[in-house]
């Protein structure tokens, strides 16, 4: 019967769970632990802020689809973990969360580093546990993992006090290491019902969202949609489920959509959404949100059904499990005249083609460069936008993005995790440099590592998407928003040992990106962007997606090939 430490427990039971990298911090609260973890096979990852740790574990996670680690010690170093956190659980993204804790008997005395961080992070993981014992550690570890990746992922908070990583603990044999429990099945009822909405439909899109993504829902949706000729939407956190380029493709839905996305949701008469939350930057206006449809919503989540759009049928499920029983009851369909209406709809607002030098060109070229295999990461603001509309998504996956809390900061450290998980991959990150200043640190991370990647900053010297809503809905009143100390991060990034492009000095773009994404180790490809470059088209806050700035009105001709169909 094995007698071994607290700190020993944790690092021998995330062995078992198949963890090999960890990224974190340590201090004086979670010393044990990293004493053990010297002695392990895990490899650490020292990062150079608690955030970027979190990120970097979304980043491994978003990839693998499996749990990620990451530690910190107590008081600050564990609160720094927090918007990551909060982050990982509106994206439903797997994290066991590792935080030292002042020992049991100084808990409620304001110790030092102190902070009661279960009580903190309740509200934004699935689990927050205080460990009382090293003997609990043999429990709550591998339920923790199970908890993190059953039902709809997320992050959970383990937190372990010093002296209980000190304890020790005799046991009979080593816990099964924790694994997802069974996904929900949907209703044979229900299934039955909503082919029924779906084949009596005339205009039905799918709406596939970020569980789609992830639950390898994609060959089947794809095989309903070309089978039933059913046009097909994505969230944000959907893109590549379905390839960019397929005929059936319309986007992306909501505030930066394809326009033709938006216009053909407004007419569509049965909605399914599969893995999606009806989330507001997706919907606009929900009372007029694809007003004509009948709803069929699947959702691994039962919290989500009806939480925001009253379903016809809501199926509480895995996606790729329910689109699998769903398959058979689908009718074959041409829908020629529904189909023609979403080509017109293309035709009418298809985007003028790009400005050589500008961020369309360039996520184009990088995108060509990279390959499908490629891993493309984005930060949050224009550089988002830019990347979500433009870049040709092919695969599931493939895509890490901010969603839900849309964390400014988020995209370096998560391309840094992006390598840990597939050293051999592409990896490039779209940034801006507002998001590139919050955790600019990390920069000397990915240069200590080696990490193959590249980032594309565009540079347009503030915050250039708060910015837009300045001019767009505050009259043009700018403040706050433009950096009037200009940083030349060529030259930081050199600092922290980095290969640096700067499409500034001149010379072609295409060739700086093949250079910049052929060499290895961390490279910085900067690009000048004009301050009053705008992202199009965009819905205002609490509009209706049909009032979109900067896309064409509908013509005469375009309503009257509506009312054919």
């Amino acid at each position: 019967m094995p007698t071994k430490s607290g700190a020993d427990i944790i690092a021998r039971l995330i062995e078992r769970q198949g963890v090999t990298i960890v990224p974190g911090i340590p201090g004086g609260a979670n010393l044990p632990l990293y004493d053990a973890l010297a002695a392990s096979s895990i490899r650490h990852i020292l990062t150079r802020h608690e955030q970027g740790a979190a990120f970097m574990a979304q980043g491994m996670a978003r990839v693998s689809g499996k749990p990620a680690v990451c530690l910190a010690t107590s008081g600050p170093g564990a609160t720094n973990l927090v918007t990551a956190i909060a982050d990982a659980y509106m994206d439903s993204i797997p994290l066991v969360c590792l935080t030292g804790q002042v020992p049991r008997a100084m808990i409620g005395t304001d110790a030092f580093q102190e902070v009661d961080m279960a009580g903190v992070c309740a509200p934004v993981c699935k689990k927050a546990y205080r460990v009382q014992s090293a003997a609990e550690l043999l429990t709550i570890i591998p339920e923790a993992f199970t908890l993190a990746a059953s039902g709809r992922p997320g992050p959970v908070v383990v937190d372990i006090p010093r002296d209980v990583q000190t304890e020790t603990a005799t046991f009979a044999r080593w816990p099964e290491p924790g694994r997802p429990d069974e996904a929900p099945e949907a209703c044979p009822e229900g299934i039955e019902k909503a082919a029924r909405i779906i084949n009596q439909a005339k205009r039905p899109i799918l709406y596939l969202g970020g569980g789609a993504a992830r639950s390898g829902a994609a060959a089947l949706a794809r095989r309903i949609m070309e089978k039933a000729a059913i046009p097909a939407v994505q969230s944000l956190m959907g893109l590549g489920v379905i390839p960019s380029r397929h005929p059936l493709s319309l986007g992306m839905l909501g505030m930066h959509a394809s326009p033709w996305a938006n216009l053909a949701l407004h007419e569509c008469d049965a909605l399914i959404a599969v893995g999606a939350r009806f989330d507001d930057r997706a919907t606009g206006k929900v009372a007029a949100f694809c007003p004509e449809a009948s709803v069929v919503h699947i959702d691994i989540d039962p919290g989500q059904i009806h939480k925001i759009k009253t379903a016809h049928v809501g199926l509480i499920a895995d996606a790729a499990s329910a689109l699998a029983d769903l398959e058979p009851f689908i009718e074959k369909k041409t829908r020629t005249a529904w189909i023609a209406r979403i080509a017109a709809l293309k035709r009418q607002h298809a985007a003028p083609e790009p400005t050589p030098g500008s961020p369309r060109a360039i996520i184009r070229t990088a995108a060509a460069l990279a390959g499908e295999t490629a891993i493309v990461v984005t930060d949050v603001g224009q550089n988002q936008m830019w990347t979500a509309r433009h870049y040709p998504f092919t695969t599931p996956g493939r895509w890490l993005t901010s969603g839900g809390l849309g964390t400014m900061g988020f995209g370096l450290p998560a391309a840094i995790g992006a390598t840990l998980a597939e050293p051999q991959a592409p990896v490039v990150l779209f940034c801006g440099d507002g998001g590139m200043l919050m955790n600019i640190q990390e920069m000397a991370t990915a240069a200590e590592i080696k990490a193959d990647m590249t980032v594309v900053l565009f540079d347009n010297g503030g915050l250039g998407l708060v910015r837009q809503q300045q001019d767009l809905f505050m009259g043009g009143r700018r403040f706050a928003t433009d950096y009037r100390a200009r940083v030349d991060f060529p030259a930081v990034a050199r600092g922290f040992g980095w290969r640096v492009f700067d499409l500034e000095k001149g010379g072609d773009p295409s060739e700086m990106l093949a250079r910049a994404m052929g060499a290895k180790g961390p490279c910085l490809v900067r690009v000048p962007v004009d301050a009053a470059a705008k992202v199009y088209p965009m819905v205002a806050p609490g509009e209706a997606n049909t009032r979109m700035i900067g896309a064409t009105v509908a013509s005469p001709e375009m309503l009257r090939e509506r009312a054919a169909v």
